[in-house]
């Protein structure tokens, strides 16, 4: 288990721009490692309501559960480790063996019990140090849509939002903030239904 606080800098990108940066840094599609995000939600969307988010990521064979909850810059990020069956069953409903994200969970007035599987996104990510923090390429796909996506996770807030923006106007991206994933595959499942 882990707390951590995340704090990143997002910007959407086109497919060109996406395509772009992967040659500028010496990458192709082929190096992005592929990462599944099953989220959840209690059927009155209490979480969202919070302004939290809840997952399970699969990726390197292993999978993560982490619950976001609004921090004064960032997110918090209170995540366990969990095996294949573990995962399996949280996914399914039949049990959620996650200690430290339930407890979480509990102290927002949300029983686990509640949770369901409100959906996945696949991404294909690829990340690398760069100046002071970690630059992440993401291309995800989640229902009918695809997007493209740059992320900059830093320690600092006030250093990272500047190196952020140089680099985007060195680029000549232009500036196009990113909703977080689940709020993009919120909106696209709501689109097309």
């Amino acid at each position: 288990m882990s707390k951590e606080l995340e704090i990143e800098f997002k910007n959407m990108l086109t497919q060109k721009e996406y395509e772009q940066l992967l040659e500028h840094f010496s990458y192709t599609a082929a190096d992005a490692k592929t990462q599944v995000n099953y989220y959840f939600d209690t059927a009155d969307f209490a979480l969202k309501s919070l302004k939290c988010a809840l997952r399970i990521r699969k990726k390197h064979n292993g999978f993560e559960c982490t619950l976001k909850t609004p921090a004064p810059e960032g997110n918090y990020e209170t995540t366990d480790l969990l095996n294949q069956r573990q995962a399996l069953e949280f996914i399914e409903g039949v049990s959620h063996e996650a200690p430290e994200v339930c407890e979480a969970l509990q102290s927002l007035n949300v029983e686990p019990a509640q949770l369901k599987m409100i959906g996945k996104l696949t991404t294909h990510r690829i990340e690398f140090d760069f100046r002071s923090g970690l630059l992440v390429l993401d291309h995800s796909e989640y229902g009918e849509t695809v997007d493209y996506e740059l992320e900059f996770e830093v320690a600092d807030a006030k250093t990272g939002e500047q190196q952020f923006t140089e680099f985007l106007q060195q680029r000549q991206i232009p500036l196009r903030p990113a909703d977080k994933k689940i709020a993009r595959f919120m909106n696209s499942a709501k689109s097309e239904h």
